[in-house]
């Protein structure tokens, strides 16, 4: 295997001289670069990523610690979405990128903090982690940059960022589109409580419900964990007794579970029964009838995350959190009564 003082031997310069070359220091003319990389070529050198960061004083690796990406469902690519827009935005800058996956309700390998150091990670992207995590409550206490994805966090650590849509804003329209049309038996299939997002989109269902002096009773919400299999058992049992206007559904993988508890007790969409859902995953386009939801650009996100890691990193920071528009795609699920 072929190493570095292989390199600097055959060029004629020191080992010095060739990590200067790899990490562009001004000081070594481009006539001894193209030699040096010529040769490097040659010999099928390539520089060890791990060792130029852990022999440098800076640190160029973002790592993306992220949890839920194996979730058992083909029709969810909101992760994938996201790992494009972040890779996007790390490739076309000087900082390499580790991926480690997880499950947060399980992790018991190592904690982040532990993963960071070991890879001399220089700042962490967090994507599907759940606040009541103790190894996410260790790292954004640490002095390594953070930027959480789906958090708003409220810390006096100026080393954490987060981006996320105003969830509570976009809660609070998809309630105003079901209130618009004069629907009022609402049913809200909402997520799971310990999570960032079920409070902000609850928070703004619960806004919607107030300005038009409506209140929203605890009988009316089930936690289906943002789950399609939990969303459809639920929907089905409530089913059973009660035949609601709509179902506002915190994600679209239940809306889908909903959709077909409704269509098994032969009921219609939307005629008697209105859906809604949030994310716009592909597959909402061409449900029967089409899906009105809340459209998340997810890899805007994963890119806008990235951005403001890079930033934190290198003192750079102008906002700390930073929200990424949403959208009400308003299609054919919910009908005026």
């Amino acid at each position: 295997m072929t190493t570095i003082k292989d390199v600097a031997k055959q060029a004629g310069v020191s080992i010095g001289v060739v990590s200067k070359a790899f990490n562009n220091y001004p000081d070594v003319s481009e006539k001894t670069k193209k030699r040096i990389f010529e040769i490097a070529k040659e010999l099928n050198y390539t520089p060890n990523v791990i060792a130029k960061n852990l022999s440098s004083k800076k640190q160029m690796t973002i790592g993306l610690i992220s949890s839920g990406v194996f979730n058992d469902n083909e029709k969810d690519n909101n992760a994938f979405d996201i790992f494009k827009g972040v890779y996007s935005a790390v490739s076309a800058g000087p900082f390499e990128l580790s991926i480690y996956l997880i499950d947060s309700q399980e992790q018991k390998q190592k904690s982040y903090v532990q993963y960071c150091r070991e890879r001399n990670i220089g700042g962490a992207l967090l994507q599907g982690i759940r606040i009541d995590d103790s190894y996410y409550k260790e790292l954004i206490t640490t002095n390594i940059p953070c930027v959480v994805l789906d958090i708003m966090t409220e810390t006096n650590n100026g080393l954490i960022g987060s981006v996320s849509i105003d969830n509570a804003v976009a809660g609070k329209e998809i309630a105003a589109h079901l209130l618009a049309n004069n629907h009022r038996d609402i049913v809200v299939m909402a997520g799971t409580k310990e999570t960032y997002v079920n409070a902000e989109r609850m928070k703004g269902v619960q806004q919607a419900f107030e300005t038009n002096g409506l209140e929203l009773s605890e009988d009316k919400v089930l936690y289906a964990q943002f789950s399609e299999q939990d969303a459809y058992e639920l929907a089905k049992e409530y089913l059973r007794t009660k035949e609601p206007t709509a179902f506002l559904c915190f994600s679209d993988l239940m809306a889908f579970g909903v959709m077909k508890a409704v269509n098994e007790a032969g009921l219609r969409i939307p005629e008697d029964i209105s859906v809604t859902g949030f994310d716009d995953l592909v597959i909402s386009a061409y449900t029967q009838p089409q899906l009105t939801t809340i459209r998340q650009n997810f890899m805007e996100v994963g890119k806008v995350a990235a951005l403001l890691l890079q930033d934190l990193m290198e003192n750079k920071l102008e906002r700390q959190h930073v929200y990424v528009e949403h959208q009400l795609m308003e299609r054919q699920s919910v009908r005026m009564i």
